[in-house]
């Protein structure tokens, strides 16, 4: 019976996984509780502390979070007594006691997730000095490949060469490897890559950040090819605000040969996201695709427009479809291939013509029910159409409105007006972004929200972005329509500039 408690409490807990504040309160409560939880939080601790993305080109740390150190010092209690007597050789005694107490629990066996990059920061934490960290690193790699853990998800950081496949125990510990994330460099990192390849047979999701930048993809191809199960592949570029951008690849061999290695896995692959512009035919080979998202962060060729096989291709499974930054005719003609299946649609384009896009998704989408889109100015011209969307579209509950109006002002009364008028019932969900939103324009939305659900609304615009003057008038605002009724919840902040740094 006690097990079976066990086993119950396991399963409670695993839903509250990333609620960290609920599972701290639950160590305290007794000896089994503690015994259950603990696992989960060590699973993958690094999701609870904030880490900084290691393919951004950010600085990495302009100031070292207490919880680095407390880690590092967790980690370092578990490190063996030869490893000890190694750093004391180093001279790195300020690290090491002859007396310590040792841990309740040996937590580096519930650890699960492996963050190349998250580890480094730790190390980091530790503040010594840059020519023994390499010893420091070597260490602690070696007390995680020696202990009993398979490791689940491994994620690899820029500019890494350390070979973990040389380690003595990777082959057992990489053994279960279900997802890889790794960032790519102009460096020699294909080699860690196919040493892995030798190892990992069963990844199901494999990333790839900085694709743009390679320009040696050998391992890449080969750790794709022998998988076995291939589910998610993500090919993703810089962010649009990088530095970094101006230094990517665009030898259309790189991409091409990406793209082939896929065919081999066009049963299992259902999650795809491509940075650049399809070369071969490859989508007409994936038939199973659930969600596709396409991206480009270079400004794209005539030949977008000539890609004729998308007028024969057919995704009869896909839901979801993702662009950014790809001709509104492409993406009117993905919508159109899909004959009625896509529930969810986001467009991020600053185009001019909205038209196709309004018409593909009212002839095609009736099963939508989440909606983001960027529009501009000239969209008040398309009042008639943008209503037969909504018209047309009586399943959607959520639909967010990404506008580019940095430079022309765009009418938001003629928009939100339609809104309050045509909106199906089952959408009171709204996310509003732009330069600027009047006071008088969201006033007149919610006079007109009338016999409908409360509306659930976040605004992003730069004109409510301090704690005075407009921000001010319109929280009282809010609080004034939900005593109506009119509104259930409402945020207010100001950061659409940063959304679109990474369209």
């Amino acid at each position: 019976m006690s097990k079976l408690n066990k086993d119950v409490l396991f399963l409670i807990f695993e839903e509250l996984k990333f609620d960290k504040k609920s599972l701290y309160s639950c160590l305290y409560v007794n000896r089994t509780w503690c015994e259950t939880v603990v696992p989960i939080l060590w699973r993958n601790p690094g999701q609870y502390l904030t880490t900084i993305n290691s393919c951004t080109s950010v600085p990495i740390l302009w100031k070292i979070p207490s919880q680095y150190l407390i880690l590092f010092n967790v980690i370092f209690l578990h490190l063996s007594k030869e490893s000890k007597d190694i750093l004391k050789k180093q001279e790195i005694n300020n690290l090491i006691t002859e007396i310590y107490q040792r841990p309740l629990f040996n937590y580096i066996n519930f650890w699960k997730y492996l963050d190349l990059f998250l580890i480094e920061n730790i190390i980091s934490s530790s503040k010594i000095e840059e020519s023994k960290k390499f010893d420091i690193r070597d260490e602690i790699l070696k007390l995680f490949f020696s202990s009993n853990v398979k490791f689940i998800h491994l994620s690899i950081p820029q500019d890494y060469d350390f070979q973990l496949h040389h380690i003595p125990g990777a082959e057992r510990c990489f053994s279960e490897l279900e997802s890889l994330s790794f960032c790519c460099d102009f460096g020699n990192c294909q080699n860690i890559l196919n040493g892995l390849a030798r190892i990992c047979k069963s990844i199901r999701k494999f990333r790839v950040d900085n694709v743009h930048f390679c320009t040696n993809n050998s391992g890449i191809n080969k750790l794709i090819e022998v998988q076995k199960k291939l589910n998610n592949v993500s090919f993703i570029g810089p962010y649009k605000g990088s530095r970094a951008i101006i230094n990517i690849i665009e030898d259309e061999s790189i991409y091409k040969s990406l793209e082939e290695s896929l065919i081999k896995h066009v049963d299992t692959i259902q999650y795809l996201r491509m940075d650049w512009i399809p070369i071969t035919r490859i989508l007409s080979y994936l038939v199973n695709l659930f969600r596709l998202e396409i991206s480009t962060c270079l400004p794209y060729p005539t030949n977008w427009n000539e890609l004729d096989y998308l007028k024969d291709l057919s995704l009869p499974n896909l839901k979801i479809l993702i662009t950014r930054q790809v001709p509104i005719k492409i993406t009117a003609n993905l919508i159109e291939i899909t004959k009625g299946q896509l529930t969810e649609i986001s467009v991020l384009y600053n185009d001019a013509d909205s038209k196709n896009l309004f018409k593909a998704i009212c002839q095609n989408c009736s099963n939508l029910k989440y909606l983001n889109l960027s529009l501009s100015n000239n969209t008040n011209l398309l009042t008639s159409e943008f209503e037969n969307l909504l018209i047309s579209c009586q399943l959607l509950n959520k639909l967010i409105i990404d506008v580019v109006d940095f430079d022309i002002m765009f009418n938001w009364d003629k928009l939100l007006l339609i809104l309050a008028k045509s909106s199906p019932t089952s959408l009171f969900t709204f996310e509003f972004h732009s330069g600027r939103i009047n006071l008088e324009d969201i006033i007149l939305f919610f006079d007109n929200w009338t016999n409908r659900n409360p509306m659930l609304l976040e605004i992003d615009s730069d004109n409510y972005c301090n704690e005075f003057g407009d921000k001010k008038q319109l929280e009282d605002l809010i609080e004034k329509y939900k005593v109506k009724g009119i509104i259930k919840k409402c945020s207010v902040h100001s950061n659409t500039r940063s959304r679109w740094l990474f369209l």
